[in-house]
C-alpha cells in the first residue's frame, strides 16, 4: 500500500467546495470519473458508515473516520458490497486493503480554496486513481466555481 496526494487550488470558498464535494447531486458528478452511476449513501456524520456505490450497486464499505465541518473528511475502508447486497469484510482480498485511508482536507486562503486529497492506494489500483483523480478534481473545481451554483 502507498500513499499518493492529489491536489487542485480552487477560486470558491471552503463551504461551497465542501458542498460540492458531498451534495446529494454534486457528488454523483465528479464521482463519476471513478465509475459510472457513482453515489454514496451515508448520513454524512462522524462515525457513520458510508456504501460507495456503482451503477450496478457493487462498491466499497467505509465509515466516517474524522468529520470537521468544511475542513476535512477521512474515510476508513472497510470492505466491499456486491450487485446482490452481500458484504465483504473479511476475505483475504478485504484484509489487504481494510483500514486504508482516504482523507479530504480544504484550505482556504486569499479566497481560494486548496483541496488536497491523500490516500492509501492498492498497488492493483494506482495506475487507475493516478489517471482520473485529477480528472475529478478538476470536476470539483468547475462546479465549485460556478457562479450558477449555491
Amino acid at each position: 500500500m502507498e500513499r499518493e496526494e492529489f491536489s487542485t487550488v480552487i477560486y470558491a470558498p471552503k463551504e461551497k467546495v465542501w458542498r460540492v464535494l458531498w451534495g446529494e447531486d454534486t457528488y454523483p458528478v465528479w464521482t463519476s470519473y471513478f465509475s459510472d452511476g457513482s453515489r454514496a449513501e451515508s448520513d454524512w456524520k462522524e462515525g457513520s458508515r458510508v456504501v460507495f456505490l456503482n451503477a450496478k450497486n457493487e462498491g466499497m464499505i467505509s465509515k466516517i473516520a474524522r468529520r470537521e465541518e468544511n475542513r476535512y473528511m477521512s474515510f476508513e475502508h472497510q470492505g466491499f458490497i456486491d450487485a446482490e447486497g452481500r458484504e465483504d469484510l473479511e476475505s483475504e482480498q478485504v484484509k489487504k486493503w481494510a483500514g486504508a485511508t482516504e482523507n479530504y482536507t480544504l484550505k482556504e486562503e486569499d479566497g481560494k480554496t486548496k483541496l488536497i486529497v491523500d490516500m492509501d492506494m492498492d498497488d492493483a489500483y494506482k495506475d487507475h486513481f493516478r489517471e482520473v483523480f485529477p480528472q475529478a478534481l478538476n470536476r470539483v473545481k468547475e462546479l465549485s466555481e460556478d457562479k450558477t451554483l449555491n
